[in-house]
């Protein structure tokens, strides 16, 4: 005989996943924001730039925002991967402080 499916617990684990998918995707743009340096922007003018992104027709200006998004983040990448593996980040470090001194 088959099993007989609970479509109630199904239905919740799906809405589970949704909200726990909406919640990452509201993170990961507020990091986003940090990481470009945005959040130093006030939100009025952080959000009528956005606005404009969003309203932007010109499709050789939207090809150079994404070339330059897309080099942000492997430049990023870049300086994560150098990080964890402690190649270059312990002499960045100490090049910084003896600068400073």
């Amino acid at each position: 005989m088959r099993k007989v499916r609970d479509f109630d617990a199904e239905l919740k684990a799906l809405n589970d996943r949704a909200k726990l998918l909406k919640q990452r995707k509201v993170q990961q743009f507020g990091e986003l924001i940090e990481a470009t340096g945005a959040d130093a922007l006030e939100p009025d003018l952080l959000a009528g730039a956005l606005l404009a992104a969003v309203a932007e027709k010109d499709k050789a200006i939207m090809t150079k925002w994404s070339r330059e998004g897309a080099q942000f983040f492997r430049d990023t990448s870049r300086r994560s991967s150098r990080r964890a593996g402690g190649g270059d980040a312990g002499g960045t470090t100490a090049q910084t402080g003896s600068e400073s001194a």
